[in-house]
């Protein structure tokens, strides 16, 4: 980047921004659907703070081999681990959202609405 400021620095403020959005927009909105899409938002955030909080500038992939060897790895290697961690979430998360998404199908199917204000009176 030329305005000398280090990609894992945006990374972190692009993935907090989402993250604060989306938990802003789950406080405040009373449509299901729009607080499934804010509860993926706020996930995606997190995510990229996770992957941001795992980039070094420079490094390379941790593959030992001819071009990196075991003695300089632990300087010049990226940590996998948070990448590993963030696949993870992204199929995690992927599940969590179609289970909203099928609780929202069936609460419409039962109520013809998505507001949240039409369900305060059901008894689970």
């Amino acid at each position: 980047m030329s305005i000398g400021v280090p990609v894992s620095t945006i990374l972190m403020i692009t993935g907090f921004g989402l993250a604060l959005t989306g938990l802003w927009g789950m406080l405040t909105h009373r449509n299901i659907m729009r607080i499934i899409i804010c509860f993926v938002l706020m996930g995606t955030g997190f995510n990229i703070v996770m992957v941001a909080g795992g980039y070094v500038t420079g490094a390379t992939a941790p593959i030992i081999d001819r071009a990196l060897g075991a003695a300089e790895a632990g300087a010049r290697a990226i940590d996998p681990v948070p990448s590993a961690l963030v696949v993870t979430a992204i199929v995690i998360g992927f599940s969590v959202t179609a289970v909203m998404l099928a609780f929202a199908i069936r609460l419409y199917a039962a109520k013809k609405t998505l507001s949240i204000d039409a369900f305060t009176e059901s008894k689970w």
